[in-house]
């Protein structure tokens, strides 16, 4: 068992469509009101029929009153580091703490390029993006004087001030699948935020992928408890007939929760999918209810 003692969370994955743009507003809202913790959008800034993500943060921001937001997970080569940050922190002071920061290396490199970015090689993004998370981490700290300066080999940072200071510490989630991704993300990261359909083997995948990010917090001289494992489930459905993971009967969804909770570390899960109905079940029925198992079980 990998149970590393988070509190589970529950969220939604909304497609941020630029032709049902208020669809993903209202979405976001009946999320709120459901009780979920999390409110998240894919980030393709490449994608003309999307949304541009940081905006729709932004807008879902003011629209809702308890729910965190992420992006899941902003594309770092068309989103500079030290204005990312600013931008973070700005978001996360006028939403009153509610701001999270999933971040990956890059994907659809065609894409970045085509909209200005430097087309990167896998291992040349996994480093950018280790750059970029530690410039990210200077700017929110105020605590420091002087100002940030960073000469690297993917982003120069010369005296740059620092701030503003984020309302809560934002959580940096990173979206990793292959080996170097999960190192830096155990080295580095506040958390793993994959989807479960790109794993290999599915939930097969998590003993071997949390063992190494395990490895890379404990060479960094951290706690493997501090990366919270998080998980993105795109294809969920409510039926009478179980088809997999959260995807069959409401009944048997607290259950599966539960195992992966208690047996892989998971604690977040993440519904994609943009229906409403769904969204308002999983939030009054199957959260209580797996919450509930988790705590019977940690208490025994």
């Amino acid at each position: 068992m990998s149970d590393y003692g988070h509190d589970l969370l529950f969220g939604s994955f909304i497609t941020p469509s630029a032709g049902a743009a208020q669809q993903a507003v209202d979405l976001a809202v009946t999320a709120d009101r459901a009780g979920l913790d999390l409110v998240s959008f894919q980030d393709h800034p490449y994608q003309a029929s999307f949304l541009d993500t940081s905006t729709l943060l932004a807008y879902v921001a003011a629209r809702t009153e308890n729910v965190h937001i992420s992006a899941n997970v902003t594309s770092l080569p068309l989103r500079p580091p030290a204005v990312l940050a600013r931008a973070a922190a700005s978001l996360d002071l006028l939403s009153g703490g509610r701001f999270e920061l999933g971040i990956g290396a890059g994907a659809f490199w065609d894409g970045i390029e085509a909209m200005g970015g430097r087309r990167l090689t896998a291992g040349q993004g996994v480093e950018a993006l280790r750059e970029g998370i530690a410039i990210i981490r200077d700017l929110w700290d105020t605590d420091t004087r002087g100002g940030v300066r960073h000469h690297g080999q993917y982003y120069e940072i010369d005296g740059a001030r620092r701030g503003p200071r984020p309302a809560h510490d934002i959580a940096v989630w990173v979206g990793a699948y292959k080996p170097k991704m999960l190192a830096l993300t155990g080295a580095v990261g506040d958390g793993w935020l994959p989807s479960i359909e790109y794993l290999p083997r599915g939930a097969d995948s998590l003993p071997e992928m949390n063992a190494r990010i395990d490895e890379a917090a404990e060479s960094a001289g951290r706690s493997p408890s501090a990366v919270r494992r998080l998980m993105n489930f795109m294809q969920v459905q409510f039926s009478s007939t179980s088809r997999g993971l959260l995807n069959g009967p409401a009944e048997a969804w607290p259950e599966q929760i539960a195992g992966l909770a208690l047996n892989h570390g998971v604690s977040a899960f993440i519904i994609g999918g943009d229906d409403a109905a769904t969204i308002q079940r999983f939030g009054a029925e199957v959260a209580p209810a797996a919450r509930e198992l988790v705590a019977q079980e940690r208490s025994r």
